[in-house]
C-alpha cells in the first residue's frame, strides 16, 4: 500500500513501536527493525484499516444522501387536478 508519512509521524511510529516491544517483550530493537515492523503493517494489515475506513465513510455519506433526498421530498408542493 503507498503510503507517504511526513518524516515527524514516521518517527513517532516508530518509537511507538520500538516502546511497544521493550514495553511488552522486554526487548529493546533498533530503528531498523521498527522500520520493518512498520512496513509489515503497512502492506499488511493496513489495507484492512483503510477499507474500513472507506466502508464506514460510504455508509455515512449513504445515510446522508437518504436524509438528503427525504428533506428534498418534504419540499415537493402538493399539485391539485
Amino acid at each position: 500500500m503507498f503510503i507517504n508519512f511526513s518524516k515527524e509521524d514516521k518517527d513517532k511510529m516508530l518509537n511507538e513501536i520500538q516502546t511497544f516491544f521493550y514495553n511488552e517483550r522486554d526487548e529493546e530493537i533498533s530503528e531498523f527493525a521498527a522500520e520493518n515492523v512498520l512496513e509489515f503493517i503497512k502492506e499488511h494489515i493496513g489495507p484492512h484499516f483503510y477499507n474500513q475506513a472507506i466502508k464506514d465513510a460510504e455508509d455515512i455519506m449513504n445515510q446522508v444522501m437518504l436524509s438528503a433526498e427525504e428533506n428534498l421530498h418534504a419540499l415537493k408542493k402538493p399539485i391539485e387536478k
